[in-house]
C-alpha cells in the first residue's frame, strides 16, 4: 500500500482524536520543553509505542503550535530556463518570506527540483496567497509544502 500525502488539513476536536494521536502530541511537547531527552523517554512517560509516535509525529500538531511555526519547507519543480528561480525568490521576498536554505537538483529532461526552507514569521495571512502565486508563476510546474517547523525528532 502506498503512502498518500495531501495538502488538505482538518481541524478536529480533541475528544474525537484517537488516543495514540493525543499521546503523540503529548510526547512531542515533552521533547520540545526538554522535560525528557529522548523519544524513548517521552513515549515511555506517556504510555505510547515508539512506532506509533513515529507514525504520527510529522502529521499532528496543536493548532496554537501550528500558528507559531515559522519555517516551512517547499518543494517546487521548475522548468530549466533562465530567471525562473530568481522570479520565485523575488516572489517569496515580495510576500515577506525569507529563504533560509535552497537545494536544487541538476535539471533532467528540462526540469529541476528545488527544495527550500522559508521563514514565514512575517507573512501572516499572505502564506496562502504566496502558495497560489507560486503555482501560477510561469515555469513553475509543481508546488508542494513538504514540512513545517524548525525541529524534528
Amino acid at each position: 500500500m502506498t503512502e498518500k500525502h495531501t495538502d488538505r488539513y482538518y481541524l478536529v476536536r480533541e475528544d474525537l482524536l484517537p488516543e495514540a494521536v493525543l499521546k503523540t502530541i503529548e510526547a512531542k511537547a515533552l521533547l520540545a520543553h526538554s522535560e525528557v531527552q529522548t523519544v524513548h523517554e517521552a513515549v515511555e512517560r506517556v504510555g505510547l509505542s515508539r512506532s506509533a509516535f513515529y507514525k504520527y509525529k510529522d502529521g499532528v500538531f496543536e493548532l496554537n503550535h501550528m500558528q507559531q511555526e515559522r519555517i516551512v519547507t517547499i518543494s517546487l519543480d521548475l522548468m530549466h530556463r533562465s530567471g525562473i528561480l530568481s522570479r520565485v525568490l523575488s516572489m517569496i521576498a515580495g510576500h515577506s518570506g525569507n529563504v533560509l536554505t535552497i537545494n536544487q537538483t541538476i535539471p533532467l529532461q528540462g526540469m529541476a527540483n528545488v527544495v527550500m526552507s522559508v521563514d514565514t514569521s512575517q507573512m501572516g495571512a499572505q502564506w496562502s496567497a504566496l502558495l497560489h502565486d507560486l503555482k501560477e508563476q510561469e515555469g513553475v510546474k509543481r508546488v508542494q509544502v513538504v514540512g513545517q517547523g524548525a525541529a524534528s525528532y
